[in-house]
């Protein structure tokens, strides 16, 4: 990693830095905020989030952008390298009164040039269902906060789903919705339907189908974010309470679960081929998780303060095989590997490489994701081959990142079920490696797996033939969180249903006692990730980090949406005003 300077160096914003792909450069014409571009007061506002969706129009630019700055919501063409932004003109703006906006998810499924469902979460609880194209207002969820009364911390559309959508809270709740049906005019009933290790799932208890439909309990703690897998099978959540948890969404079995090494976990993000989860959290690491071995196999330290968003880079890999001439054996001893993956939620295209347990063919492999934080800084990390795979033997050729050509087709499609692709990775129980140093691609010999818990099937017949009942498309939501409390703060609910919830364990994690474990192994038993880049890009703290196929977007807290070129992707600009961008920031 280039060394950063002191002093005044040190408090320098970046615009520009560089990579082992290139140079990566601001576009001061291509920043998005308010149309006065005056900085925004952030003093106790909800962070500035961003949502872009793709309306598939005939004119080659169908991106929209939605973001939140304070009780404004804005809406854009959203214009990227091509074409300077032009902030006199919104698609929609609106200014909301008494509450906040919070969180919002455009339905990727259902979006066209002439419609597009956009749902927006608020910081009293209710989310509403808005169109900023045709500028309608559909409908207004939890409207008198019968059903929870607490800040929205995330919300999303049930992949593959145009009516269902999940709502978490900062009540440690979390809700399945369905957009064609009502809240009903009394707080809800709840049954239990399911209970399981430090989680339960219950059903709304109405003589008619009414929202909620399922309702989740897990854990302790406010739930921060959750994330789907990329296949649409898998939940992964992040609570105050430092867990992440990984649930099969239909079966509602729990999959696996992590510790941070302190404080909560704030984030949350999936590999493009969901194999591996990455977390951030007040522990200022970022995590790295197998989600096929459920364990710790890295861990990120790069960020002085909270960590408060990481994304996996889809666009960007590297693959690199030794001559074969440099081996011998028949060609049976070598299988090519698999590129595939295209996210379903944006279908930006990916490769990504897959490596066959009976591969052995050396070949270079590297992830790259990216994460910001409350200390300004963006940092860039370079999965790589000798973490994923520390018991396979090393490339010969040294790891490298190459961007992928955005218009090559994808190889493949991603499996259906990451975790029963047989490609689990076994490593000694009871080994016990040697104290690891900082390194950005570090060989070790061993990992602690001591406890690891096996892969849950990923279907449970049983379990969704009970939801069956819930006439909700196939897709059945199982999850729940606990509130941040000690007891749970539910008077809204009778207390027949109080009973039934509060069968709920209430596992109380001393952290003295995880710590080593397979849940939260020591820093010297994992390998520690050292940034590719780590710099400070913004005055205030860091809230959005996307990664799109020719530029990345980040924002920050002011209101300031800012987008970074690609490398060999600022000359497609049309406005070459760009060219005498500021100098002397390049490392």
């Amino acid at each position: 990693m280039a060394a950063e300077g002191g002093g005044k160096e040190m408090n320098e914003i970046k615009t520009q830095f560089t990579t082992r792909e290139g140079l990566y450069k601001l576009l001061s014409h291509s920043e998005y905020s308010r149309p006065n571009r005056v900085p925004f007061n952030s003093q106790g506002s909800n962070p500035v989030k961003v949502s872009f969706v793709n309306v598939n129009d005939q004119s080659g630019n169908g991106d929209r952008i939605c973001f939140n700055v304070g009780r404004e919501l804005y809406f854009y063409i959203y214009k990227g390298v091509r074409k300077a932004a032009d902030l006199s003109k919104p698609i929609d703006k609106r200014i909301y009164k008494g509450t906040q906006p919070t969180c919002h998810d455009f339905n990727h499924l259902t979006a066209t040039a002439e419609s597009v469902s956009l749902l927006v979460g608020f910081s009293a609880g209710q989310v509403q269902l808005i169109d900023p194209i045709k500028k309608e207002t559909s409908k207004l969820f939890n409207e008198e906060r019968l059903i929870d009364k607490s800040r929205v911390t995330c919300v999303k559309w049930v992949p593959g789903s145009e009516s269902l959508f999940l709502v978490a809270h900062s009540s440690g709740n979390m809700y399945l919705y369905n957009v064609e049906h009502t809240c009903g005019t009394t707080a809800p009933h709840y049954q239990l339907l399911k209970q399981g290790e430090s989680f339960a799932v219950h059903t709304c208890k109405s003589k008619s189908t009414r929202n909620p439909l399922l309702k989740w309990t897990v854990g302790e703690g406010a739930l921060n974010e959750f994330a789907f897998s990329p296949d649409g099978k898998f939940l992964a959540c992040v609570s105050q309470d430092g867990f992440l948890r990984v649930f099969n969404f239909d079966s509602v079995e729990l999959h696996g679960t992590m510790k941070s090494y302190f404080g909560g976990l704030l984030c949350v993000c999936w590999s493009p081929d969901g194999k591996y989860i990455v977390t951030g959290g007040e522990d200022d690491l970022v995590t790295v998780w197998s989600f096929v071995d459920c364990r710790v196999i890295a861990r990120g330290q790069g960020h002085k303060s909270w960590v408060s968003v990481v994304a996996f880079d889809p666009n960007t890999t590297s693959v690199e095989e030794t001559d074969p001439m440099e081996f011998s054996g028949s060609d049976e001893d070598f299988q090519e590997l698999i590129s595939f993956g295209r996210d379903r939620a944006n279908s930006t295209q990916s490769r990504l490489s897959k490596r066959n347990s009976t591969d052995s063919r050396p070949v270079s492999v590297t992830y790259r994701f990216g994460s910001v934080g409350q200390d300004t800084q963006l940092c860039l990390w370079d999965l790589t081959e000798d973490i994923l795979f520390p018991h396979q033997p090393l490339s010969r050729t040294r790891t490298h990142t190459n961007v992928m050509n955005a218009t090559s087709p994808p190889a493949g499609n991603a499996p259906a079920n990451p975790g029963s692709n047989g490609n689990t990775i076994t490593t000694p129980g009871n080994a016990i490696p040697p104290p690891l140093p900082r390194s950005n691609s570090l060989p070790h010999s061993a990992v602690s797996n001591t406890g690891s818990k096996s892969s849950v099937d990923s279907a449970n017949a049983s379990g969704v033939s009970k939801f069956a009942t819930l006439s909700i498309h196939d897709r059945k939501e199982r999850h729940h969180d606990k509130d941040h409390k000690r007891n749970h703060s539910m008077g809204h609910i009778s207390s027949k249903s109080s009973d039934k919830l509060n069968l709920v364990t209430k596992n109380k994690t001393d952290p003295a006692k995880t710590l080593g474990t397979a849940l939260c192994p020591r820093m010297e038993d994992v390998p520690l990730l050292e940034p590719l880049i780590c710099k400070k890009i913004a005055h205030e703290r860091l809230t959005v980090l996307i990664f799109l196929e020719d530029c990345i977007v980040t924002a920050c807290q002011e209101g300031f949406i800012c987008t970074w070129a690609r490398p060999g992707k600022v000359g497609l600009i049309s406005s070459q005003n760009q060219a005498n961008s500021p100098s002397g920031t390049v490392v």
